[in-house]
């Protein structure tokens, strides 16, 4: 049976893999640091660990001797993330268990990357093919741990992929990001400032992004592949749709918030190689999707 460790274990986009990875038999190890996660599936063995610290990182792989390693945890502060210092850190702990992972026996390790990396100038991005150009801290620090991974897998004696992850959304995320912001205030019947939201983006619902990591871990491919839809959706589209799904039109405030300097206009990811090669294509549609996401919030916003 193949034994996999998931970091980041009741995250936004790991809390979704879990029941995924049970579902196709791994015996599934999860990762959490400060506090112990609940309503997750029984078959999942928890483990508490700083993995910021060598000593816990070398424990915890010996202890657990995974044959497959999911890396999805990262310092992901809304607001903070871009620039943030621990981003630095999270390389350094990423590469020490990236090595006691390969120690131990590891055969198989997929990491989250970000479309951060890429030249935002292009507007479509190909994996192999669109140059990499990060312009943030974390971009940069991603970009480079990916570099490093490619690099070393062979000589490691792991098979490595690397999920390049555009834009999500779905039940967890930060309510500060945009589908809680509305959707919060409009539950609450408040005026929304929105961006004018022309921007075009590649959004995926969370439960399709966690499926495809674990049927990219689950294939034999390799290097970059962008976790994304493949379309592009007009910003303005989402918050309205948002909008007319809690019968609130009249709330949201278009071009009340100012357009991020050097935000491109287009940003969408190529996703011919996670259709094609790892076989994967999303279950959820953007109706579909903000409807659970509506539900959801409906559900916990007290």
């Amino acid at each position: 049976m193949k034994r996999v460790l998931v970091t980041g274990g009741a995250g936004f986009i790991s809390r979704h893999c879990l029941p995924a990875l049970v579902s196709r038999g791994y015996e599934v190890h999860a990762v959490f640091n400060s506090r112990a996660p609940d309503s997750f599936p029984e078959e999942v063995n928890w483990h508490q660990s700083d993995l910021l610290k060598a000593s816990e990182v070398n424990a915890l792989l010996k202890k657990v001797q995974p044959t497959d390693l999911l890396h999805l945890a990262w310092f992901a502060a809304p607001g903070q993330y871009w620039t943030a210092t621990e981003n630095l850190a999270w390389v350094q702990a990423s590469l020490e268990l990236l090595q006691q992972f390969a120690s131990e026996g590891g055969e198989r390790v997929v990491m989250a990357g970000t479309c951060a990396e890429y030249d935002w100038s292009y507007g479509h991005c190909t994996e192999n093919v669109t140059p990499l150009l990060p312009q943030t801290l974390y971009g940069v620090c991603k970009g480079a741990l990916q570099a490093m991974l490619a690099a070393s897998a062979e000589r490691l004696g792991v098979s490595a992929a690397w999920g390049r992850i555009f834009f999500l959304y779905g039940p967890h995320e930060h309510p500060a990001r945009l589908v809680p912001h509305v959707i919060r205030g409009l539950l609450r019947r408040e005026r929304v400032a929105c961006t004018e939201g022309k921007q075009m983006r590649d959004y995926l619902y969370v439960k399709d992004v966690a499926a495809a990591f674990v049927a990219l871990l689950s294939s034999r491919v390799t290097g970059a592949v962008n976790i994304a839809s493949g379309q592009a959706v007009e910003v303005r589209e989402i918050i309205y749709r948002i909008a007319d799904e809690l019968g609130g039109r009249e709330l949201i405030e278009l071009g009340a918030l100012p357009t991020p300097p050097n935000d491109p206009p287009v940003l969408v990811g190529d996703a011919a190689r996670l259709k094609a090669e790892v076989g994967w294509t999303p279950a959820f549609n953007l109706e579909r999707g903000l409807r659970e996401t509506i539900s959801w919030w409906r559900s916990h916003l007290e």
